[in-house]
Order: C-alpha cells, then sequence, then structure tokens
C-alpha cells in the first residue's frame, strides 16, 4: 500500500502582501493583506465562518476592511495566537487596521474615526494574596 500525501495547497503563495501585527488582552494577530485578490479571509488556515463561529466576531474581525469597503477586493491571512476567540478578533482588527495604514495611509483619518487603531490595553488583574479574586475580599463577619 502506497501512502497518499495530502497536498496543502497555499493559495496565497508567491503573492506580494502587507504584514502588520496586532495585540488584545493576552491575544496577538498577525495578518497578511494582498491586494488584488477575491475576498478570502482564512484565520489559522480556516474559513473565518469555521473559525469564528458567532456572527459577532466575524463582524468585529471584519470590521476594518468593512469600513474602507474592500472587503471583496483583500485577501486576509491571520495568524491569532493566545487569549479567547474575542480577544483574537479585536486584535484581528487591529492588526488589518495597521496593514491598511502601511499600504495606505490616506486610510488613517478614517479607521482612527472608527476607532480601529486605537490600542486596548486592557488585560485581566492578577490575583492578591488573602483576597478571593484580584480585588474580592473574603466576607467579613462580626461575630
Amino acid at each position: 500500500m502506497a501512502e497518499e500525501k495530502k497536498q496543502d495547497t497555499n493559495i496565497f503563495e508567491g503573492r506580494k502582501y502587507v504584514r502588520a501585527l496586532g495585540r488584545r488582552k493576552s491575544s496577538t494577530s498577525v495578518a497578511k493583506l494582498y491586494f488584488k485578490g477575491k475576498g478570502k479571509f482564512l484565520v489559522n488556515k480556516l474559513d473565518i465562518k469555521e473559525y469564528f463561529a458567532r456572527p459577532d466576531l466575524i463582524e468585529i474581525a471584519k470590521a476594518s476592511l468593512e469600513k474602507i469597503s474592500k472587503l471583496d477586493s483583500i485577501d486576509v491571512n491571520i495568524r491569532a495566537t493566545g487569549g479567547g476567540k474575542k480577544g483574537q478578533a479585536e486584535a484581528s482588527r487591529l492588526a488589518i487596521a495597521r496593514a491598511l495604514i502601511s499600504h495606505d495611509a490616506d486610510l488613517k483619518p478614517q479607521l482612527r474615526a472608527a476607532g480601529f487603531l486605537t490600542v486596548d490595553r486592557r488585560v485581566k488583574e492578577r490575583k492578591k494574596p488573602g483576597l478571593k479574586r484580584a480585588r474580592r475580599a473574603p466576607q467579613w463577619s462580626k461575630r
């Protein structure tokens, strides 16, 4: 029996792209934008609808492209790591916005006004000793 190797064809192979990084909470996303595309959107080698199953997360991730009306003409390949799906979606939105800015600086005011270039640095606060959570103290009893 001869083993059949499954060929993983990369649709982005050899094409020029613009790369940018986005972070949110403990998530990191690296976005590669391929101009003159057909609107293909992959996240970790899966279609966006498979990776971000919830429609609100898909909307968050695609927001930067929808704002400039380029959803059908740019192919996007994202590598997202760490955190949860919502953090990854928001990190992806920032990475796409940054990549668009590095390609065309005239888009900066439009994306800035929509709030897609603002970095949200809030992360979960660490638990402190003697407390139940970061700030939640044990219940106090008078007697």
